[in-house]
């Protein structure tokens, strides 16, 4: 993030992004929201799109940050932390980062309309799918670029069906479970 600022700036804008939606995040909103005189906003983001791509670049940083350990996961251990750090990953997108989760759905949608916030989420899903592909070839996967895409589906899967489908938020039990049955499929010999 450039400055405290712009982290306050992108923090409320996602916060408004997931209790509001797109209609609620305003310059003006996130003035209000996060206590700044009016105008603080449109000096840091000047139009709506740059307030967005903000509200993603800080999205990204903080969601690298929760699947590090995953994107990183192996060596000793091997699937079973594989399978333990990615739940609970994905648990903490469910629960303390609900929020953020939320947000980011919001942006996704909004970069079906928008080339340039698609750009920056395009360029954002890399810092994920290429660990992923990376960890599951040095686990022995057979088709590593296919499956890390699908490990990455699954969890997108998970997360949108828990937050925004008709599903139910899972049990971190559940997720181990889950998580350590795909990987099974996925590198059985």
């Amino acid at each position: 993030m450039k400055s405290p600022r712009a982290e306050l700036v992108a923090e409320t804008a996602i916060t408004l992004l997931a209790e509001r939606g797109m209609r609620g995040l305003t310059h003006r909103a996130v003035d209000e929201a996060a206590g700044l005189p009016p105008g603080s906003t449109s000096n840091l983001a000047r139009t709506r799109s740059a307030l967005l791509e903000l509200a993603l670049e800080r999205l990204t940083e903080l969601e690298a940050a929760t699947f590090a350990p995953a994107l990183s996961a192996g060596g000793p251990g091997g699937l079973d932390a594989l399978a333990e750090t990615t739940a609970q990953a994905l648990w903490a997108q469910l629960t303390v980062g609900r929020r953020r989760t939320i947000a980011r759905y919001e942006l996704a949608l909004e970069a079906t309309r928008r080339p340039e916030l698609r750009a920056i989420y395009d360029r954002a899903s890399v810092r994920f799918r290429d660990p992923a592909v990376a960890i599951l070839a040095a686990a022995g996967s057979p088709d590593p670029v296919r499956h890390g895409r699908q490990i990455v589906a699954f969890g997108e899967g998970v997360m949108f069906d828990a937050l925004a489908g008709a599903g139910t938020t899972p049990s971190l039990d559940d997720l181990r479970l889950a998580v350590a049955e795909l990987l099974r499929g996925m590198l059985a010999p």
